[in-house]
């Protein structure tokens, strides 16, 4: 397989073949995100240093929060996420409630659904984010999905409810909102922690 020219796309495979997490292991390791989703492959570049940091701000937030009150683990890409033989992803950070832990953790990689899902967006990656990968999730029963924009400082949140996603909560850093979880009880972060003024790095 090759990529298809001006995207981000692999070549398809034959019509009618579905990749699978067995050819998903057999993708070069080549400090690239490939991902696997129905059967097709993605493949997404090195993220940009401002994505980095708002990952960064993110993760320590929830990390410091998990110190202080120890019920899950909060993790950051790259780690696979299979979620069906032919559903593999790589999250930019993924929350696993200590409950379900046992069910999902394996020594390598996530093997069922996390509590909590976020993807930072970027040019390549804001219009999968916002389709067929809100509807994996969705369908996949992640308990909670933040789409996280770093070219408007905003974070819609996606909260499970009767086997769906309820309408997105739009938080702004403009607004001065601040991003709370059910997830995580008494969790808060202001979205100018999250959001570092964009020096175009």
């Amino acid at each position: 397989m090759s990529l298809v020219p001006g995207t981000d796309r692999q070549s398809p495979p034959p019509p009618g073949v579905k990749l699978t997490y067995d050819d998903f292991l057999l993708f070069p390791d080549d400090g690239l995100r490939h991902e696997l989703i129905d059967g097709e492959h993605y493949v997404t570049p090195s993220p940009s240093l401002r994505h980095q940091r708002i990952s960064g701000n993110i993760y320590t937030a929830i990390r410091t929060y998990l110190r202080e009150h120890p019920i899950g683990e909060i993790f950051y890409a790259p780690l696979d996420v299979v979620l069906s033989n032919v559903d593999v992803v790589e999250p930019d950070l993924l929350y696993v409630a200590r409950e379900r832990a046992g069910e999902v953790l394996t020594s390598m990689h996530v093997r069922g659904v996390p509590n909590l899902v976020v993807e930072i967006g970027s040019k390549s990656t804001s219009r999968r984010d916002d389709t067929i990968k809100r509807r994996l999730y969705e369908r996949s029963g992640v308990d909670e999905y933040w789409i996280v924009d770093p070219a408007t400082d905003t974070i819609r949140v996606f909260r499970h409810a009767d086997d769906r996603f309820a309408p997105a909560i739009e938080l702004r850093r403009d607004a001065g909102h601040t991003l709370t979880t059910p997830l995580l009880p008494g969790f808060t972060i202001e979205l100018t922690a999250i959001f570092p003024p964009d020096t175009s790095a």
